[in-house]
């Protein structure tokens, strides 16, 4: 059986203190407390896809912040949340391309029987656990809607 992902993290970050790599270490740090957090907060053991759902948290607030850094002018911040995202990256799943989502997208209108955009929400239903750190979730939704409009 092969180790879990929070394990291969905590593997990661032991590697990243031993090379000394501070800045890859921060990042798998906040990985580490987002996974402690919600376990203490919930209080139960996560789960590979828990692990994903927090690391995809993560990944939207960098993206948000990136989007704020550049407006403001303030580049340096943004490389460094785009360093942090690669970090984080290596740890999800092969991310899907677009045509596999499109592929998936149509099945999940078609076993729905989506017409419009008040079924939007059983659409994302049957794809989110499928494309969970696998693709941005507000892509997906954007296809979503070009889709069903």
């Amino acid at each position: 059986m092969s180790e879990n992902l929070k394990t291969q993290i905590q593997n990661a970050m032991k590697d990243a203190m031993r090379a000394k790599d501070k800045p890859r270490l921060g990042v798998i740090r906040l990985i580490m407390a987002a996974i402690k957090q919600r376990e203490v907060d919930e209080r139960i053991e996560l789960t590979d896809e828990d692990v994903l759902l927090a690391m995809d948290k993560m990944l939207k607030q960098r993206r948000e912040s990136i989007a704020q850094f550049t407006a403001a002018g303030r580049n340096e911040l943004a490389d460094i949340e785009i360093a942090e995202i690669k970090t984080i990256q290596g740890f999800m799943p092969e991310p899907l391309a677009e045509a596999e989502i499109l592929a998936l997208l149509q099945a999940a209108i078609a076993q729905t029987g989506a017409s419009g955009m008040k079924d939007m929400g059983k659409v994302m239903a049957i794809l989110k656990p499928k494309l969970q750190g696998r693709a941005d979730m507000s892509e997906v939704s954007r296809l979503i809607k070009s889709q069903l409009s």
